[in-house]
């Protein structure tokens, strides 16, 4: 449980780190970001499991690079829920924060989460 509640704050920062760069990319406030994050959580259980399925023979074809399409997707499928507090301008726009999401959580969980948990 606290791995998930790390795993939604992170991703939360991470969501105003890309509202702060990407104009189209839009944020109302913290709590807007905290409440996406959890969108994107649960939507990554439900949602993205049976996208990688029906997509499976278009990600083995592009080396799994398709899988940032289906990011892009579940960033449009949260922000569609939000309404106006969570708004992407176009789907290229998702596509570009969805492979900057998935970098900087890849950098954090690699520099700081895992170094912190393996000094306990």
């Amino acid at each position: 449980m606290l791995h998930w509640f790390i795993s939604i704050l992170v991703n939360a920062l991470v969501l105003i780190v890309v509202a702060g760069y990407i104009d189209t990319f839009y944020l109302e406030s913290v709590s807007a970001a905290i409440l996406a994050s959890i969108l994107i959580s649960v939507l990554n259980v439900i949602v993205k499991p049976v996208l990688i399925l029906l997509t499976l023979p278009v990600t083995v074809l592009t080396l799994g690079l398709f899988l940032f399409v289906i990011n892009a997707i579940t960033l449009m499928m949260a922000q569609s829920i939000m309404g106006d507090s969570f708004v992407i301008e176009g789907f290229g726009t998702a596509m570009i924060a969805a492979i900057i999401i998935s970098l900087l959580n890849i950098l954090i969980q690699k520099l700081i989460i895992e170094r912190l948990q393996k000094r306990q």
